[in-house]
C-alpha cells in the first residue's frame, strides 16, 4: 500500500514539474540583435592611453532605445560594462599609444546581465589583435612627411603657372614654372627632412575617449534579449 501511494505521488510531482516548466518555457521570450548591430553608446568614464592603466573599469550607456515595432528591447540608458586589458603608452619615433578594450555586458531593464561582444568604430583603427591607435610610428610619420614634401612641390609649381599666365599672356610661364617648380622641390625636401628628424624624438599620438563622449560600437556576436 505505501509503495502504491510513493509512486502516485512520484507520478503527481512529475506532472506538475513538467507543466509548471512548460508554462515557463512558452512565457520566455526573447528577442535577438543580431551581429553587426550599431549602437551609440556614451562614455561615463574617460579611456586614455596616458592615465587608463590594465584592469581598469568603466562604464557606458546606451544613448537610443534599441527596438523593434512592437517592443522596446533595449532602453536608452542601459547600462554597459567593460574592462580596460591592455594600454600600451605612445612613445618616441612617433610610436602611437595603444589601448585593449573589452566590453564585458550589459544589464536589461529586468536587472540580468546579457555579456557582450563589441568594437568602437569610427575614427579609430585597429590592429590585427584588437587593440586601438591613430598612428603606428615612424614609417608612417614618413609617408605623411613625403606627401606634403609632394604637396609642397605641386603647389609651387601651380603658382608658377598662374603668375606666368599673367604676364606676357602666358609666355611667361617657361620661366616662373621652372623656378617656382625648383623653389617648391627645395622647400617641400627641407620640410621633408627637418619634419622626419622630429619625428625621431617625437612621441606619437595618443588614444583618448573623453567622459561624456558618444562612440559608436558594432556588435560582433550576437545576444538574445529576454523580453519578460
Amino acid at each position: 500500500m505505501k509503495i502504491k501511494i510513493s509512486a502516485i505521488i512520484l507520478t503527481l510531482l512529475f506532472t506538475i514539474n513538467v507543466s509548471f516548466a512548460g508554462v515557463l518555457k512558452s512565457n520566455a521570450e526573447t528577442k535577438r540583435i543580431p551581429a553587426g548591430t550599431k549602437f551609440t553608446i556614451k562614455l561615463q568614464n574617460p579611456i586614455s592611453t596616458k592615465t587608463s592603466k590594465n584592469g581598469d573599469y568603466f562604464s557606458a550607456v546606451l544613448v537610443d532605445d534599441e527596438k523593434t515595432p512592437t517592443n522596446v528591447i533595449l532602453p536608452a540608458g542601459s547600462m554597459i560594462r567593460g574592462s580596460i586589458t591592455k594600454v600600451t603608452p605612445s612613445r618616441r619615433f612617433s610610436r602611437g599609444g595603444v589601448v585593449y578594450v573589452d566590453f564585458d555586458h550589459i544589464v536589461t531593464p529586468n536587472g540580468k546581465q546579457l555579456p557582450l561582444d563589441m568594437i568602437i568604430s569610427g575614427k579609430i583603427n585597429m590592429n590585427f589583435n584588437g587593440g586601438l591607435y591613430l598612428n603606428k610610428g615612424y614609417g608612417e610619420a614618413l609617408g605623411e612627411n613625403w606627401n606634403k614634401t609632394v604637396e609642397i612641390a605641386t603647389n609651387a609649381t601651380e603658382y608658377g603657372m598662374d603668375i606666368g599666365e599673367d604676364i606676357l599672356g602666358g609666355a611667361a610661364r617657361i620661366l616662373t614654372v621652372p623656378v617656382c617648380a625648383f623653389g617648391g622641390a627645395i622647400g617641400g625636401g627641407a620640410y621633408w627632412i627637418g619634419d622626419s628628424v622630429a619625428d625621431m624624438f617625437r612621441k606619437g599620438q595618443d588614444v583618448e575617449f573623453n567622459q561624456d563622449e558618444n562612440l559608436t560600437v558594432i556588435l560582433t556576436q550576437p545576444i538574445d534579449v529576454p523580453l519578460n
